[in-house]
């Protein structure tokens, strides 16, 4: 049996006959590890003599065993126009069609989409061949490839991602980003969507086989077992993100309060955090010096944060809450009275993700009623957080916002995490210091805010120890409470990155351990949904590795599954028990396997994949045929 692909079109920006061997096809054949004994040949078409290079380049290998492919990979559009016959030929025959271009080479896409795509399009009418699109390359106009089907910051000399979709649409094709040639690229993405084709045309083959295939016996043998689908896998339920929330309820607890605002006439007007002010305007990092006028260099910044604020400790206040030990809250007094009687709704409106405009022009009115008061308050605050737009209008502020992106808002805390400014609070693990800021800690995990408010050593002590956990997974932990994201991958230490990046299936290994090490400081602290995050992360990473790979690999996912247990987790120990159970014939092979409790092997032997039974019948299948072939024809 065989499968023939045609891939047309060119994924560079010229295709020279030295540089053949560097495009998509040739460095799939090279890397799969279900192609073997690869081999190439040039094919000139009748009018070899006006053309210096080879219209189709043709690679036959080994695929799946002993299935033979064979693989005409032609760079040159104008083979339709020089000879039709053999183009035509050629996609009739195909069994899998693939069209591949530079995602910079707008010229040639708009000349392939205007002249040759609909005679592909009408050859392929009267039959059904899969064909997959794959836009190659970077986009050169931007700093990150950009595959948004409504993007238009691209449509310049590049193809933009909603070109291609709309002509994979056309051809009813299958739409591919590869941005660069490397082994996940070419490996896993375009290498699985080909892959996936290949098996189902020969499906395809095998059933049309069959249906033409006659009966010669006239008894009835012993038909073959038929397979049964395995179990579904649990499904698991994320957890909706509760990060503004979390620190728009800091402000209503007034918990480690470090900055006080009051009034000309030293009235207290609201307490706030330093941490969250600074974190989304230069004028709080220039009033807490945080930043030197000469850092920030913007005369508007300084001339807001004098304008408005000034911070006086020379002062005697009246007493109120006290922050961090040792570190007496900053008295900061609010010049304008205007912009003062509506600090309260200021700062619900920045802690609540300083997006919400419309409820905070409203929150205004209720206090001011000359609608001058109103746009001068709107103003100072959109000159606090730089937000563009005329003193009037509010729908440039929304505008704007739509076009950030909305992780900016969830990320402002980046800046300060593991950073000592403004930290007051140090934990000390593994021999080495990381700072962090109560309020962000106490906002974000409900241990920590027992720990620093309750009746306990760290809620008076500056240096916190922490013990069970490496330096490494602390560190992803907080990032979590600071930014709402994280990839426990990214908990590695570089170097030992570096040494994994060799071999794929070490890295998925250190990644997937590094994720339950985060998991299990997640359950330590309470962080819930932290703990979804790494077990999804997890199931994510074991569904990516192939048969092959779960067979040699040395993680123990029975391993993984005690550990699962221990800490609480019962959604990911449920999905591991049913992973066991549908890849039974490999893990059954391993010593760990009986680590298993009573309980689990007696769930993984009823929820087996393949059944027993089916084992049974096959075995007694292949006993017949065995029977069936060693019978003498004449007696």
């Amino acid at each position: 049996m065989s499968i023939h692909i045609v891939a047309l079109g060119n994924e560079g920006d010229g295709f020279p006959e030295d540089n053949r061997q560097s495009g998509l096809i040739w460095t799939y054949l090279g890397r799969s590890a279900l192609v073997s004994e690869t081999e190439s040949s040039l094919l000139l078409n009748s009018d070899a003599s006006s053309i210096a290079y080879p219209v189709f380049t043709e690679y036959q290998a080994c695929v799946f065993g002993n299935v033979r492919l064979v693989v005409h990979d032609c760079p040159v559009w104008g083979i339709f126009d020089s000879d039709w016959y053999t183009s035509r030929n050629l996609i009739v025959g195909a069994d899998i069609i693939v069209i591949k271009y530079s995602v910079n080479d707008k010229s040639s896409f708009q000349e392939v989409k205007d002249s040759y795509i609909p005679v592909i399009k009408r050859t392929l009418s009267h039959c059904s061949v899969p064909v997959i699109i794959s836009a190659i390359g970077i986009r050169q106009n931007e700093e990150l490839p950009c595959t948004c089907p409504l993007c238009t910051s691209d449509r310049g000399n590049c193809v933009s991602a909603s070109e291609g979709i709309q002509l994979a649409k056309e051809l009813g094709a299958t739409y591919l980003e590869l941005h660069s040639l490397n082994d996940f690229y070419v490996g896993r993405y375009f290498g699985g969507v080909l892959e996936y084709f290949m098996i189902q045309t020969l499906n395809q083959k095998s059933s049309e086989k069959m249906k033409k295939r006659k009966k010669v016996s006239k008894c009835h043998g012993i038909r073959p077992p038929q397979l049964e689908q395995p179990e579904k896998m649990p499904v698991l339920k994320g957890e909706a993100s509760h990060y503004n929330s979390d620190l728009h309820n800091l402000l209503f607890c007034c918990q480690c309060v470090d900055v006080v605002f009051y009034t000309e006439d030293l009235k207290e007007v609201v307490e706030a955090h330093k941490i969250v002010l600074c974190s989304v305007s230069n004028v709080f990092m220039l009033l807490f010096n945080v930043k030197s006028p000469a850092d920030i260099q913007d005369s508007t910044v300084i001339r807001t944060a004098q304008d408005l604020f000034a911070v006086n400790n020379e002062i005697t206040f009246p007493v109120t809450s006290q922050g961090p030990p040792c570190n007496p809250p900053v008295r900061v007094i609010v010049k304008d009275s205007l912009f003062c009687s509506c600090l309260s709704d200021i700062l619900h409106f920045i802690y609540s993700g300083a997006f919400q405009w419309e409820e905070l022009e409203e929150d205004v009115k209720k206090k001011l009623k000359n609608p001058s008061d109103v746009l001068g308050v709107i103003e100072k605050v959109k000159c606090i957080l730089k937000t563009p737009g005329k003193m009037n209008c509010l729908k440039n502020c929304r505008s704007y916002q739509a076009k950030r992106p909305l992780w900016l808002y969830n990320t402002s805390l980046r800046f300060f995490f593991n950073t000592p400014m403004l930290a007051d609070v140090i934990f000390k693990i593994q021999g080495s210091t990381v700072p962090a800021h109560r309020a962000v800690l106490v906002a974000r995990c409900e241990v920590m805010a027992a720990m620093f408010n309750g009746n306990y050593l760290e809620a008076n002590s500056v240096l916190v120890p922490v013990y069970g956990v490496s330096k490494e997974t602390f560190l992803s932990f907080l990032e979590y409470l600071y930014t709402d994201s994280c990839c426990p991958a990214y908990g590695l230490e570089a170097s030992s990155w570096c040494l994994l990046q060799q071999f794929s299936f070490w890295i998925q290994r250190a990644s997937i351990l590094q994720a339950m090490s985060l998991l299990i400081c997640a359950e330590m602290y309470q962080v819930s949904r932290l703990q979804h995050i790494c077990e999804f992360y997890i199931i994510t990473q074991l569904q990516s590795m192939p048969s092959r790979e779960l067979a040699s690999t040395s993680l123990s996912v029975v391993g993984l599954l005690k550990k699962a247990k221990f800490h609480n987790s019962d959604c990911l120990s449920t999905w591991l028990l049913h992973f066991i159970a549908t890849n039974y014939l490999i893990f059954s092979q391993k010593p760990d396997f009986q680590d298993l409790s009573a309980e689990e092997r007696s769930f993984v032997e009823m929820h087996r994949w393949p059944s027993n039974m089916y084992l049974k019948q096959l075995a007694e299948y292949r006993k017949y045929v065995h029977s069936r072939k060693c019978r003498c024809i004449v007696m």
